[in-house]
């Protein structure tokens, strides 16, 4: 409540024009207010206390009569992302706010003047986002070599423990935490937790396990956190295009261009991270459309916890190239968030920078347009200039049975890591006959087709013609299609009758697909072209007969439904009869 009346009081005092007494300070200056004082010896010793741990503290009187405490001065862009910055970490009030230079009257901090304050922070631009020079860390200076520094005993150790700041203090934790010694909060207080932790600590490295750390330890402990942090570069960049600030490896990422709903920070190193802006006008329904997309893209792996609510989705992947964190929210209107790619086998330093770009992130107004950066390159492989994930192969199949189990063409399932049906449904090995060349799946979860096989009686007469209903060209199209031929042999090219021989023109998608015969019946499945040194005519198919097939189902379980004997079917009932069989068949790696 007091600060609430201080903030109003503030903005009182700041509506009414307040003429700056201040040599050299004009209107374009802004300043992170963080506090205000009643009194000046108040804020004498408040603004003390905040030299110590920020940089560029400096204190005005107000027309009000209150003393204000800010860091400045900056320019207003610089300034609002230097707030943004100390707020993810932490470093100053929630309710710190941006004031402009010509509401102050006359400085009382720092004792030199003004003019003692250090410069603002530089501002570098490229292509549209800010990225904002980080401060030094407030209180934490770069740590001495352990070598430089002399023993203490455990009684200086606990006095230069005492004069550490918060800030100093969760750095310290968070380095504990980062060489696997603390798992607790980085809440800057030194209890039992951290003290065991910095026991353990000292006990893995041959010290005394006295539970405080000396000086030339905790230069030690910290050393390798601080180098790490470098070699990221994380620093605050302000995108205003997509209207996001937020943390980002900037040694490792840079931006790139903007291709709606994404603002694209490609690799500049070996390392391959990624950095993907998600900025785009939406609403519950839009944000679940993206949650379904994003997990198509090949930088997103299959495997993961995944967690869509009504405000903000969640989608964590991994596999053995690569580790991703997607995060998205509906806010005001706008769906904000981020993407990051990040290669396998950098756990520590993933974690670190997840832990910044999820602390650091804020939506600021505005978002990219539906066509921002253009079209780019249109390809039914790319989502806004991401690769969308695609199976190694994929081929025919058809239900044989009301439980979803599938007939399809043997092939090297035991190298897929996961097979479906299209794109999402489920499938495992049940049995397979090499030498026939049949394979039959069966669903994880339960499956109701609408329709499926029923094998003719007896096979088809020779020189009949047949049908072959596939996806010809491995799912490019939504539905299969039929591909006429006809039976030119009961028998395959080596005498055997479990096979058949086709005139056919199928496509390698076709394989697995049902062999029909004009009244819908199915006499056979469409075998896989040979890879073997001998190659057929492009004309030339085989198929299993019907008899071998049913054989095959029977042997493994399958109760075969036999083909009530009928009349001819028009091509359109024929194509519908077979689409409600027919399935795609994807391997994935």
């Amino acid at each position: 409540m007091l600060r609430a009346m201080i903030t109003a009081m503030m903005l009182w005092a700041g509506a009414y024009g307040a003429i700056a007494q201040v040599s050299g300070q004009g209107a374009s200056e802004a300043w992170v207010q963080i506090e205000a004082r009643p009194n000046l010896t108040q804020a004498e010793a408040r603004a003390r206390a905040w030299s110590a741990t920020l940089e560029n503290v400096g204190g005005f009187r107000l027309e009000s009569g209150w003393y204000a405490i800010v860091i400045g001065p900056f320019s207003r862009e610089v300034a609002e992302a230097e707030r943004l910055r100390l707020l993810a970490r932490g470093a100053i009030p929630r309710d710190s706010f941006i004031a402009e230079g010509s509401s102050f009257a006359t400085p009382f901090w720092p004792e030199g003047g003004i003019a003692a304050l250090a410069p603002a922070p530089d501002v570098a631009r490229g292509g549209g986002p800010i990225a904002v020079t980080p401060l030094p860390e407030p209180g934490l200076a770069a740590p001495l070599a352990p070598a430089a520094l002399p023993d203490e005993t455990p009684a200086e150790a606990r006095a230069s423990e005492r004069a550490l700041s918060p800030e100093a203090r969760r750095e310290l934790q968070a380095a504990l935490q980062w060489e696997g010694f603390y798992f607790g909060a980085l809440d800057g207080l030194i209890g039992p937790g951290t003290r065991n932790a910095m026991a353990d600590w000292q006990a893995a490295r041959g010290f005394e396990p006295t539970g405080i750390l000396t000086t030339a330890q905790r230069a030690a402990v910290t050393r390798d956190l601080r180098e790490t942090r470098e070699s990221l570069g994380l620093q605050l960049v302000f995108d205003e295009g997509a209207g996001i600030a937020i943390d980002l490896p900037t040694a490792l990422v840079a931006f790139d261009r903007y291709e709606a709903p994404f603002a694209h920070y490609r690799a500049t190193s070996a390392d391959e991270v990624q950095v993907i802006l998600i900025s785009q006008e939406g609403d519950r329904d839009r944000m679940a459309a993206l949650y379904d997309v994003l997990q198509t893209l090949t930088v997103v792996p299959v495997e993961g916890s995944r967690a869509l609510n009504r405000r903000s989705f969640r989608i964590e992947g991994a596999d053995r190239q690569r580790e991703t964190f997607a995060y998205a929210e509906l806010i005001d209107g706008a769906i904000k968030g981020y993407i990051l790619v990040w290669p396998a086998g950098d756990e520590r330093r993933r974690t670190l920078a997840a832990d910044a770009l999820r602390a650091s992130f804020q939506a600021l107004p505005g978002a990219l347009p539906d066509d921002a950066g253009g079209f780019g390159d249109q390809r039914p492989d790319l989502v806004a200039g991401l690769s969308i994930r695609t199976p190694v192969w994929a081929q025919s199949g058809f239900y044989v049975d009301g439980d979803g189990r599938v007939a399809t063409a043997a092939a090297d399932l035991t190298a897929c890591s996961r097979v479906t049906l299209g794109e999402d449904v489920d499938m495992a090995l049940a049995a397979k006959d090499a030498g026939l060349g049949v394979a039959l799946l069966e669903p994880r979860a339960p499956l109701a087709p609408i329709g499926y096989a029923r094998l003719a009686t007896t096979g088809a007469p020779l020189r009949s013609e047949i049908a072959v209903s596939g996806y010809s060209f491995g799912g490019v199209l939504s539905a299969p299609t039929l591909t006429y031929g006809t039976l030119e042999d009961v028998r395959d090219l080596t005498g055997d009758d479990r096979r058949a021989r086709l005139t056919l023109a199928a496509e390698a998608g076709d394989a697995g697909g049902p062999v029909l015969m004009p009244d819908g019946a199915v006499t056979g499945l469409l075998l896989a072209p040979d890879k073997g040194e001998r190659a057929l005519p492009n004309d030339v198919a085989l198929t299993a007969s019907g008899a071998a097939l049913a054989a095959f189902l029977s042997e493994n379980g399958v109760v075969v439904e036999a083909a009530d004997p009928g009349g001819m079917l028009d091509p359109e009932d024929l194509a519908i009869s077979a689409a409600d069989m027919t399935v795609l068949v994807n391997c994935w790696e």
